[in-house]
């Protein structure tokens, strides 16, 4: 029996008693990848990212461990539930532009202490300050610089377009605009190399672009350790007491922990491992979040139909951003049909060995997104379902 082969097994054991559509995290595998992040960011503390994960239990589990310390969150809304259930250091990775809760953290000593807001334009500020109820709370302040990869004098650009903010004096400038104005502190700075932590470099099947992707992400490293290690001299010459500078990703972890001016290191895809992380040559983890789809049709030999499983990943539209079916191995979508919202055809040898009623297990194309789409996931330990635990979704949290 493979690898892959006793891992259906044990899932089929550990989840005998429930019907399928259902969602698991193999805690073996979470808890490995965890100490593997750990590992990579050679001690520098992992901030873990939120959004990627979309379940207290697993945030309180992950942060329970050494090497981890503080979350990334995905919306302001977010940041203020979880500072309300106890976590005391969450850092937003967006800028937010909601004026209920902005006035909320801005009326409430605990929140104001325990959330960082992220901005890259003074506009902001000024959106903070016309939501706020009561004066004299500083509301914690980090700043985001752009990480993308300029070339050709700026003609080509590689990486997300997020913060304006490129140059060590356009951050020093906003670092005294903030150091300047009543109710606000500077506490953070945020670089997050997309380009680098979020694309694999070996693509299977394609070893020309995977060696374009290598070049790239080698040249983009080096561009941004130097920028970085200058932006952070010149806003630390405005405010000499930053407490942290943030950087990286799952897939940049060791690259970003090497830089001497990065305090501490974002991730938390890595926790789950989805698809899109099977493709880097810098590390592999251990699949942990799954979900089953039941067989419900044999439309012929070599074909089986589950039930939905259309859970496209966000980003650009393309078959990447498809869950692939995992167990049993070699299953394949049809590609007239691909995954559908009600009914999803699979087609392969291994069809003709299901059953009406049987479980195919798929891998989502990212981490927490498959959270949107599940209540609850079965945490499983070896062959046992140990513990059921909500997701956001599931504590009747949509926050986008």
């Amino acid at each position: 029996m493979t690898p892959r082969a006793a891992d259906r097994a044990r899932y089929d054991r550990a989840t005998a008693h429930l019907d399928a559509p259902v969602a698991i995290v193999d805690l073996e595998a979470f808890d490995a990848n965890a100490d593997d992040l750990v590992r990579r960011a050679a001690g520098k503390p992992v901030r873990v990212a939120s959004k990627s994960v979309r379940c207290r239990a697993l945030l309180e589990r992950v942060l329970a461990r050494p090497g981890f310390a503080g979350l990334m969150s995905f919306t302001l809304a977010e940041s203020v539930w979880l500072a309300r259930a106890g976590f005391d250091d969450v850092l937003l990775a967006y800028p937010s532009a909601d004026r209920a809760s902005f006035a909320e953290l801005s009326a409430d000593p605990k929140l104001a202490g325990a959330v960082t807001v992220m901005i890259d334009d003074p506009a902001q500020l000024d959106l903070v300050d016309r939501a706020r109820e009561r004066e004299g709370l500083e509301i914690r302040v980090c700043l985001e610089l752009d990480t993308s990869l300029h070339l050709l004098g700026g003609r080509l650009r590689v990486g997300a377009r997020r913060s304006p903010l490129r140059t060590p004096a356009q951050l020093a400038d906003l670092a005294r605009s903030v150091a300047r104005r009543p109710g606000f502190r500077l506490v953070g700075l945020m670089a997050y190399e997309g380009h680098v932590a979020g694309v694999g470099d070996a693509v299977a099947g394609r070893p020309v672009r995977s060696r374009a992707i290598r070049l790239m992400q080698a040249a983009a490293r080096r561009e941004l350790a130097a920028r970085r290690a200058e932006v952070v001299r010149a806003v630390r010459a405005v405010v000499p007491d930053l407490e942290f500078v943030n950087g990286g990703g799952t897939g940049s972890v060791q690259h970003t922990a090497a830089e001497a001016a990065v305090t501490e290191i974002a991730a938390g895809s890595g926790l789950y491992v989805p698809r899109l992380f099977d493709n880097y040559t810098s590390f592999s983890g251990r699949p942990a979040a799954l979900f089953a789809q039941p067989v419900v049709r044999r439309p012929g030999v070599g074909a089986v139909t589950v039930l939905g499983g259309g859970y496209p990943a966000s980003g650009a539209p393309g078959a990447d951003r498809l869950p692939v079916p995992y167990l049993p191995e070699g299953l394949r979508y049809d590609p007239q049909e691909g995954a559908g919202e009600v009914q999803t055809p699979l087609l392969g040898s291994p069809a003709d060995d299901l059953l009406i009623g049987d479980k195919v297990w798929f891998r989502h194309a990212k981490a927490g997104e498959l959270c949107e789409r599940f209540e609850e996931l079965q945490l499983v330990e070896g062959d046992r379902v140990t513990a059921t635990v909500p997701t956001y979704r599931g504590e009747g949290r949509t926050f986008l």
